[in-house]
């Protein structure tokens, strides 16, 4: 609704009304539908509150380190499985598993193990296959 305010010449003021918002029929078809969907995103503001204060932020979710000294057991295991492929496939288990839903600071680790598990495993079934052949 755009409404404004016109000044008469003997210092009072009178609220007016846009011709478009007494007569829709007069306006252009995009016009009128952009008018309505204005008007209902206006008549929606307000209706939602608020549920916590931005104070009230939980603190202590993310305060505790890291287990494995601090870097995440996914990552722990994708650097130790260099030595020790097994621990690739533990930590894809664990991503598979969804254990970074207790910490989503895992998934990345996690991930990455299960990725070069993938990845060590096609080598294995590559060398396995050429030496059979």
């Amino acid at each position: 609704m755009a409404e404004s305010v016109k000044e008469r010449g003997d210092g009072s003021a009178e609220l007016v009304k846009s011709m478009d918002d007494k007569h829709p029929s007069l306006m252009r078809p995009a016009a009128r539908y952009y008018s309505a969907i204005k008007d209902a995103m206006v008549f929606g503001k307000g209706r939602y509150t608020l549920v916590k204060d931005v104070d009230d932020v939980e603190n202590g979710a993310y305060d505790k380190p890291l287990p494995c000294f601090g870097c995440g057991i996914g990552w722990f295991s994708f650097l130790l499985g260099f030595m020790f492929p097994f621990l690739w496939y533990y930590a894809t288990f664990l991503y598979f598993g969804n254990y970074y839903r207790k910490d989503p600071r895992e998934r990345a680790g996690l991930a990455a193990s299960a990725i070069t598990a993938m990845g060590f495993s096609l080598l294995l079934l590559v060398i396995i296959v050429f030496r059979w052949f």
